[in-house]
């Protein structure tokens, strides 16, 4: 089954893109339907980071240099702390499992997916990444 037309619009500007010399921010690819947001920074111990989850975009997260441990947990099993909704941000607390994501490895999160991003592996490093937020 396909994901539909923002995921492949999503694919195609990280194959046409020179990923290294994007700039950190928000790129329009469809206007609030679609954006990627370019990040770079260091990773943290997992004591300074937090669950959190979206309810009106799906993440698709790829690493392009480093890397990162994110962890992932179904919604329905964390307890939710707080809402921002102009920011869609729901902090959560609970339990899940921590994957690591290397160099042109992606994550694909959903509404229902809780995650815990931005976390060191064996110890700090610099990750640059991007997020496409695809409107649900």
């Amino acid at each position: 089954a396909a994901l539909g037309p923002l995921f492949k619009q999503a694919l195609d500007f990280l194959r046409s893109q020179n990923l290294d010399a994007l700039a950190n921010g928000r790129h329009d690819l469809a206007g609030d339907s679609l954006f990627a947001l370019v990040q770079g920074y260091d990773t943290k111990p997992q004591s300074e980071g937090f669950w959190e989850a979206h309810r009106r975009y799906i993440d698709l997260q790829f690493i392009v240099a480093g890397t990162e441990r994110i962890g992932y947990a179904p919604l329905h099993r964390m307890t939710l702390d707080s809402h921002d909704e102009s920011r869609d941000l729901s902090v959560l607390h609970g339990d899940g499992d921590f994957l690591t994501l290397t160099e042109g490895c992606f994550m694909l999160l959903w509404p229902e997916d809780a995650h815990m991003p931005g976390l060191q592996a064996d110890r700090s490093g610099l990750v640059r990444k991007i997020v496409f937020k695809i409107a649900v």
